[in-house]
C-alpha cells in the first residue's frame, strides 16, 4: 500500500491513455479499430504494469545528502550541493523539489536531469538571505522515473535542518585590508585619499623619489649633506567602537534589505579591517537602553565575539534616545575612541533634536555620523518622469536637498558625516576610516 502512495502518474501516461481512447472512437467509423484498439490498451496495462516493477524493484533506489556550510552569510550568495546517487540499474530521469527555508519564497524550486546507471551526480545552486536568524530547512524529495515514463517514484531523503545566517562574513576576505589598498578601484568608486601622517615618529631615512617634502628634517639634511625625512607611521591601538542604531528609523528596506543589516554587514567588514590595522575594535547598539555591547580589543577571537552580537540585533520600532547614547559613551567608552555611529536623519529637525547629545559626544570622542541616501527617491527622479507633478518632483529634490543641508549642518560643528547610499555603506565607511588614520585626527 505504501507503494501506492509514493506513485504519480506523469504525463506519458495520459498520452498513453489518450491513444487508446482515441483508438476506441475511431472504431465507430473504421471497424478495424476495434480489433486494433483492446490490443492497444492491453499493450498500455502490460507497459505500465512493467513500469511499475522497474521502478520498485529496488528497495532504496536514490541516496544522496544536502552540503552546506554550518552558517549563512547574509546578503551574499551562498553555495548550496544536492548529492544525488543512483542504485538502479538503468538511466533514470529526476526531477528534485528541495525544500527550502520559508524566508526565501522559493515555493517552486526544481532541478531536472538524467542520471546514468549506478552514478550520481553534485547538483549546485545559491541561496541569497536578506535577513539574520535561524533558518529550517526541510526534506529533499526525489522523482524518479524509468525509460518507459508512464511513472514517478517519490523517494524523499530526510536532509532536514537549522542553520544560522550570520552578517556578511563572506565579504571580510574582499574587503580585507591589502585586498582593500590594492584593489580600492574594483570593489569602489571612491580612492582612499592620503592626506598627511599620522604624529607617531618612526625613524629619519634618505630621501627617495615619491616621499612627501613636508616630511624633510632640514637639521639632519645639514649634518649629511643629503635630504633626510621623517618617516611616520600610523598609530596602533587605537580603539574603534560601531556604534548601531536600532531605532525605527533603521527598518527601511532597500533592495531586500533594512537599512539596519545594511549597517550590521557593513559593521563586521570594518571591524575585520580595523583589526587587520592592529586597532582595537568595539560594538554595541543601542535605542531605548545599550545592547550587544563588546568591549573594543584586539584578541584572536575579537571578531567572532562581534558577530556572535550582531547575529541577534533586531530593530525595537521605538525612536532612539540619543541621551542613553551619551550616557554610554561617557561611562562605558572611558578613552577617547573613534565612533563610527550608523543612523538614519530624514529632516534638519530630527537632527537638531538629537544634535546637543551628538556635540557632547563629540567633546570626548572623534564621532563620525553615518546616514543614508534615499536611493529610491534619488532613482526615481532621476529617471525624468514627465508624467510626475511639478509639486511632488520638488519636494523629493526638497527632501535630497535637506540630507545635504544636515551634512553641512554637521560638519558646521565639527562632526565628521558620512552620506552613503546603502550598497556603498561598506566602501565609503571604510574610506572615511582609513583618511582619519592617515591624517592623524584620532
Amino acid at each position: 500500500m505504501k507503494s501506492w502512495l509514493n506513485l504519480f502518474l506523469t504525463k506519458v501516461f495520459f498520452y498513453a491513455f489518450a491513444v487508446v481512447i482515441v483508438s476506441y472512437l475511431f472504431g465507430f467509423y473504421f471497424p478495424v479499430m476495434l480489433l486494433i484498439a483492446p490490443a492497444l490498451l492491453f499493450a498500455m496495462v502490460l507497459l505500465f504494469l512493467i513500469d511499475w516493477v522497474l521502478l520498485f524493484i529496488v528497495r532504496n533506489p536514490i541516496s544522496g545528502h544536502r552540503k552546506i556550510n554550518d552558517k549563512l552569510s547574509n546578503a551574499d550568495k551562498n553555495p548550496v550541493q544536492i548529492l544525488i546517487q543512483n542504485h538502479y540499474p538503468f538511466r533514470v530521469h529526476y526531477t528534485i523539489r528541495d525544500e527550502i527555508p520559508a524566508q526565501f519564497q522559493l515555493f517552486d524550486f526544481i532541478m531536472k536531469g538524467f542520471l546514468s546507471a549506478k552514478s550520481e551526480v553534485v547538483l549546485d545552486y545559491t541561496l541569497t538571505p536578506t535577513e539574520r536568524g535561524r533558518y529550517q530547512f526541510g526534506k529533499t524529495n526525489v522523482f524518479v522515473s524509468s525509460p518507459l515514463g508512464f511513472f514517478e517514484r517519490k523517494i524523499v531523503l530526510h536532509t532536514e535542518g537549522h542553520i544560522k545566517v550570520y552578517p556578511s562574513f563572506l565579504r571580510l576576505k574582499q574587503f580585507s585590508l591589502q585586498n582593500f589598498k590594492a584593489h580600492i578601484n574594483e570593489i569602489g568608486q571612491k580612492k582612499v585619499r592620503k592626506l598627511g601622517h599620522s604624529m607617531e615618529f618612526e625613524q629619519i631615512k634618505n630621501y627617495v623619489a615619491g616621499d612627501d617634502i613636508r616630511t624633510i628634517n632640514w637639521k639632519a639634511t645639514a649634518k649629511s649633506q643629503k635630504l633626510m625625512v621623517n618617516q611616520y607611521i600610523d598609530e596602533k591601538s587605537q580603539q574603534i567602537y560601531c556604534v548601531i542604531d536600532t531605532g525605527r528609523v533603521m527598518k527601511m528596506p532597500f533592495n531586500g534589505l533594512s537599512l539596519l543589516d545594511y549597517a550590521v554587514n557593513a559593521s563586521l567588514v570594518i571591524s575585520n579591517v580595523v583589526l587587520q590595522n592592529q586597532d582595537r575594535a568595539g560594538i554595541f547598539t543601542f535605542s531605548k537602553d545599550i545592547k550587544n555591547l563588546v568591549k573594543a580589543e584586539r584578541r584572536t577571537n575579537q571578531l567572532q565575539k562581534i558577530s556572535e552580537s550582531l547575529y541577534s540585533v533586531e530593530t525595537d520600532f521605538m525612536e532612539s534616545d540619543f541621551g542613553i547614547l551619551y550616557n554610554a559613551t561617557k561611562h562605558k567608552v572611558t578613552q577617547r575612541s573613534l565612533l563610527l555611529l550608523f543612523t538614519n536623519f530624514e529632516s534638519m529637525d530630527s537632527m537638531h533634536r538629537q544634535l546637543p547629545y551628538l556635540l557632547g559626544i563629540n567633546r570626548s570622542h572623534l564621532l563620525v555620523v553615518v546616514f543614508f541616501k534615499n536611493t529610491e527617491l534619488e532613482d526615481f527622479i532621476s529617471k525624468g518622469h514627465t508624467e510626475m507633478d511639478v509639486y511632488e518632483k520638488t519636494l523629493i529634490e526638497k527632501f535630497i536637498y535637506e540630507k545635504q543641508q544636515i551634512v553641512l549642518e554637521l560638519n558646521k560643528y565639527g562632526i565628521q558625516t558620512v552620506l552613503t547610499r546603502p550598497e556603498d555603506l561598506t566602501i565609503n565607511t571604510l574610506n572615511k576610516y582609513l583618511e582619519i588614520k592617515s591624517r592623524g585626527i584620532l
